[in-house]
């Protein structure tokens, strides 16, 4: 590996006093109020002009999953990243306070919530699946704080499974395809999105070195086939919400194709980012430059977990 010079304060991942500690949080803090924005007033403004109504309570609940989501991205992320780490070779002991905690608690208030929405609340199988989501989310929370925090894969794994379910109601056709196909693009997106954020997290608290540069490379190899089971598994999920005939019109015709074009042209954004990352990874002189365009990565990925908690909300267009 090239030699790693001293990086400069706009690409480099360093510590920051506590000036720069706040006016993190600070940003953070609009970031998530903007990001709030798009599960609340998403589903009135992607129903306009299509006949379509929105569900009275479809604001709340979009509001909900995306922070179910993000939950579950934080914990599988910080999980993910762990593992990488112990893989660096001379990596620093030294690691960033744990946000699993937190996220179990959002996540367990957030299920909970959207269970009591559900119709006949926690009595209906959604209702159940719900409780079942908080339950598990509370059960990583407990793992994130004891000494063998990932001993929380196995009740996060449990939430992904219980949310294809949701997702794939008996009454729906192949709904155990649906479900397999819910499960490996949850996964996958959880392990992108979240291991990305926790890997600049590391690298902050690191300072960069080749430390660094190589946990990036691990995540970056991973980061690849990631994209790949998104797309996929995105890809023929839509195919059977959406046959290829009608396809196209309901892209633009209805509340749910509008929100899922959103998030095929955000997701390809966010390709676009992670490519650029990742020839700066290999041919900039420090690879850390990588980071500039990864923060972007990251900021667009939390849209697009926003968007995918929006499109749980809407109703399915027309299969046929």
């Amino acid at each position: 590996m090239a030699l790693i010079r001293p990086t400069d304060a706009t690409d480099s991942p360093r510590r920051t006093g506590p000036g720069g500690g706040v006016g993190r949080a600070v940003g953070l803090l609009v970031l998530v109020g903007l990001g709030a924005l798009v599960p609340l007033i998403g589903p009135s403004v992607a129903a306009h002009g299509t006949g379509e109504a929105a569900a009275p309570d479809s604001g709340a609940v979009a509001l909900l999953r995306a922070v179910l989501f993000a939950a579950l991205c934080v914990q599988v992320g910080e999980l993910f990243v762990a593992g990488l780490a112990r893989r660096v070779p001379a990596a620093p002991a030294d690691r960033p306070g744990s946000w699993a905690p937190y996220a179990a608690v959002a996540g367990f208030a957030a299920a909970a919530a959207v269970g009591e929405l559900a119709a006949h609340g926690h009595g209906s199988r959604a209702g159940i699946l719900a409780l079942l989501e908080a339950i598990a989310f509370a059960v990583a929370g407990l793992c994130a704080l004891s000494r063998r925090p990932e001993h929380g894969v196995w009740p996060l794994a449990a939430v992904v499974l219980a949310e294809a379910l949701r997702a794939h109601p008996p009454t729906e056709h192949t709904p155990l395809i649906g479900s397999g196909l819910t499960v490996v693009h949850l996964t996958c997106s959880a392990l992108w999105a979240g291991g990305l954020l926790n890997v600049l997290r590391t690298l902050r608290r690191w300072g960069g070195g080749e430390a660094g540069a190589a946990l990036l490379g691990l995540y970056a190899r991973v980061a690849a086939v990631l994209f790949a089971g998104v797309t996929a598994t995105g890809l023929c999920s839509s195919l059977r919400r959406m046959p290829s005939a009608t396809a196209l019109d309901q892209l633009t015709t209805t509340a749910y194709g509008r929100v899922l074009l959103a998030k095929v042209l955000l997701v390809g954004a966010v390709a676009l980012l992670a490519l650029w990352a990742r020839t700066r990874l290999r041919r900039a002189p420090d690879p850390l430059t990588a980071c500039s365009p990864a923060r972007v990565e990251v900021v667009t990925l939390g849209v697009v977990v926003a968007v995918s908690g929006l499109l749980t909300a809407l109703p399915l267009p027309i299969n046929g």
